[in-house]
C-alpha cells in the first residue's frame, strides 16, 4: 500500500471531523475547510491507488 493512500485516508477522516464540528458549532469556515480537506484526501488516495496499480503491473 502506497503512503499516499494512507495519508489521503487520514485527510478524509480529518476533513469529516472538521465538517461535523463546523456544523455542530455553526462555523461555516471550518465546515468548508473540512470539505476541502476531504476532497484533497480523496485525490491523494486515488493517486496512491494508481501508484499501487502501476507497481503491481
Amino acid at each position: 500500500m502506497d503512503k499516499d493512500r494512507v495519508i489521503g485516508s487520514a485527510k478524509v477522516v480529518k476533513g469529516k471531523a472538521k465538517v461535523a464540528l463546523g456544523r455542530a458549532i455553526g462555523d461555516a469556515k471550518l465546515e468548508a475547510e473540512g470539505e476541502a480537506e476531504k476532497i484533497e484526501g480523496k485525490s491523494q488516495n486515488a493517486v496512491g491507488s494508481i501508484k499501487d496499480t502501476i507497481r503491481d503491473a
